[in-house]
């Protein structure tokens, strides 16, 4: 047979239609800009499908010069555009303005592109291009694009106007004390946000696009002279290696360019703050920003930075460490609560104090399941619960979580169905949880919360512990970007532990963290002002 099996003939030839179809536009998007402007338009219409498919694709023609002997065209989309800009500063200096006649440079067609580029177009960025895939490109991002009849070479206006979200406050890293602005899904408004907060010349913004079809722009952020350039080669490299028809997120970015595509644990962490990415930067790690949506990558990324907050360094240092350890013990009842009442309840009843273990009885005496299917119900009613209230509509979601939650537990206990310790767990767990700042390091924990239950119901806590110890060599495994996740615990440098469990006052943070390997590791010394005596 001619094709393949498990594929009918008409899959076969709407495959071979679809792929001359491409080759007859891709030959259109690669063939220069035309000296003849009906031949120029007549591609821009075969490659966007003309305005019968592309309803919001204008062309609009028009003739300037002395005598209006010119004729010239501009093409946009509608909606990407700021209307006013073309009307006032591209139609109207074009059509009237230069109707004006000066003696001493009079306008031919051998000159009429250098007197529209220095004269006449009133917009602040123009760039020259010569070719149909730089034309498409340029219309499909904002710009206006103006063909003029005779020339090889067409104008690339910046015109872009589209509607976008105002900046506003983060919605899933609030803290009580820093600043309150958050990204955007504007690229340049990103971009803008960073260069606000770090006027600093050696910051660099380089531009990639990814995605075949929505060729999605991707901007790297960092500072020259201190972030490590093998670095910045190895994140740009994993970028302009991913192939894919469209970027949608920066989650996208985040799984084709992570190490570890199978470990719960994130290695890039994402943020919508603008101060804790700028923060990053200044660590010497570098930015990624996905235009489209308001969160940014950072890399690399290590475990201890997902359980620390900006707010950490707001504060003075007392308060950052106190609140530290608390996320810290958060972690610890968020992974190992269930499991040690699953534990002590079935194997090790003897580590119990006896007036706990008697209420504990006295409780599970109508409980017909064992302690793990009662954790397991109870734990995955509550992952119900929590995504149910993340779905539902904003002023609906936190009443339906916290009135359904009271509602199941007291009708679970008065049922019999599980005992009220087990439902006092199951909230410290879930509070716990919540504790923590990045929701991607949340998840894990949560995760690793089932498979941790099931080991304590099989083997105690020996269980546990053997579980524990494969999460342990798990963390030493994983590297993000050639960093080791753990680090600066293994493999340790002192240095670098007076940020991690403990905050140092910020007198004596004075380096960058060696782990980052910085090629400029010295911050500006800090001196207090509290001893000028």
């Amino acid at each position: 047979m001619g094709y393949r099996k498990g594929k009918s003939m008409k899959e076969v030839r709407k495959q071979k239609v679809l792929r001359e179809w491409e080759k007859k536009k891709m030959s259109a998007i690669k063939e220069e800009i035309s000296k003849d402007l009906d031949v120029n338009i007549m591609l821009v219409n075969k490659i966007l499908g003309g305005k019968e498919k592309s309803g919001d694709l204008i062309i609009r023609h028009f003739n300037i010069g002395a005598n209006s002997e010119f004729k010239t065209a501009i093409v946009y989309m509608d909606g990407l555009v700021d209307n006013a800009t073309i009307d006032n500063f591209i139609l109207k200096t074009q059509m009237i303005e230069t109707r004006g006649i000066d003696p001493e440079r009079p306008i031919t067609k051998d000159n009429l592109s250098e007197i529209i580029k220095r004269y006449s177009l009133t917009i602040n960025e123009i760039a020259e291009i010569d070719n149909m895939q730089k034309v498409i490109s340029a219309i499909l991002y904002g710009d206006t694009v103006l063909f003029i009849d005779g020339s090889e070479k067409a104008f690339d206006l910046n015109t872009k106007g589209w509607e976008h979200r105002p900046v506003g406050e983060p919605h899933t890293e609030n803290v009580i004390r820093g600043p309150k602005e958050a990204f955007t899904e504007t690229l340049r408004v990103n971009t803008a946000l960073m260069r606000i907060r770090l006027k600093d010349p050696d910051l660099r913004v380089k531009q990639l696009t990814v995605g075949e079809r929505t060729n999605t722009y991707v901007a790297l952020v960092y500072i020259e002279g201190v972030a490590d350039q093998t670095l910045l080669e190895q994140v740009e490299r994993r970028i302009k290696k991913i192939e894919i028809d469209g970027v949608l997120e920066s989650g996208y970015i985040e799984q084709m360019i992570e190490d570890s595509h199978w470990s719960p644990f994130p290695t890039l962490q994402y943020t919508e703050r603008t101060d804790k990415a700028v923060a990053n930067v200044l660590e010497g790690k570098i930015v990624v920003i996905v235009d489209g949506t308001p969160f940014v990558l950072i890399a690399p990324s290590i475990f201890t930075q997902f359980y620390q907050s900006p707010e950490d360094y707001y504060e003075r240092f007392w308060i950052g460490t106190f609140i530290r350890f608390i996320r810290l013990i958060s972690l610890f009842i968020a992974l190992f609560a269930p499991s040690l009442y699953i534990a002590l309840s079935s194997f090790h009843p003897e580590m119990i104090p006896s007036e706990l273990e008697i209420t504990m009885a006295a409780g599970r005496s109508t409980v017909p399941f064992p302690a793990i299917v009662e954790a397991m119900l109870m734990e995955i009613s509550i992952e119900i619960l929590r995504e149910a209230g993340v779905r539902l509509p904003g002023v609906i979601g936190p009443t339906i979580g916290i009135v359904g939650a009271l509602v199941i537990g007291q009708a679970a206990v008065q049922a019999g169905l599980v005992s009220p310790i087990m439902v006092i767990i199951v909230a410290l767990t879930t509070i716990g949880s919540f504790a923590c700042p990045s929701y991607n390091a949340s998840i894990a924990i949560r995760l690793l919360r089932f498979p941790m239950m099931i080991s304590a119901a099989l083997f105690g806590l020996y269980g546990m512990m053997l579980f524990t110890l494969l999460i342990i060599l798990h963390l030493c495994s994983l590297k993000s970007f050639g960093v080791p996740y753990i680090a600066p615990i293994s493999p340790s440098h002192l240095g670098d532990l007076k940020d991690i469990l403990f905050r140092a006052p910020l007198q004596w943070m004075n380096r960058r963290p060696v782990t980052m390997k910085p090629e400029d590791d010295t911050r500006e010394e800090t001196r207090g002002g509290g001893n000028d005596g």
